[in-house]
């Protein structure tokens, strides 16, 4: 089982910010911004290559929620999912990040390597 299923069934705790019968949204345990909230679906999906469209029809709406729960929805946010290794999925349960609470940067590819995939 997965470090996010576990969270989903209560065996290891998390900041909850918002939960619904499908999702659940908590504070990021490594923040990359003032507000960085972690939202997944309860059920597990790998990646965001595997989700339907209608789940993500609901986890757009559950999003937005999120953003007016922390209060960053007038002022502006980030959402960020990262698929395979190349795209930096950690872990392997669909999840966005939802970064806000200042003027984000945007210096993610300064580190990047270059392969030729172009």
């Amino acid at each position: 089982m997965c470090l996010f299923c576990k969270i989903v069934n209560k065996e290891i705790p998390a900041n909850v910010i918002l939960e619904n019968d499908e999702f659940l949204a908590f504070h990021d345990i490594n923040p990359k911004a003032p507000v960085h909230i972690l939202v997944i679906p309860k059920v597990h999906i790998d990646s965001f290559n595997e989700v339907d469209g209608s789940m993500m029809q609901k986890m757009t709406e559950f999003i937005q929620d999120v953003s007016k729960e922390v209060h960053i929805n007038k002022s502006g946010y980030r959402v960020i999912t990262n698929i395979g290794d190349n795209g930096g999925q950690e872990i392997k349960h669909l999840h966005f990040h939802v970064l806000g609470g200042a003027k984000l940067k945007w210096e993610h590819f300064s580190d990047s390597d270059p392969q030729g995939h172009f």
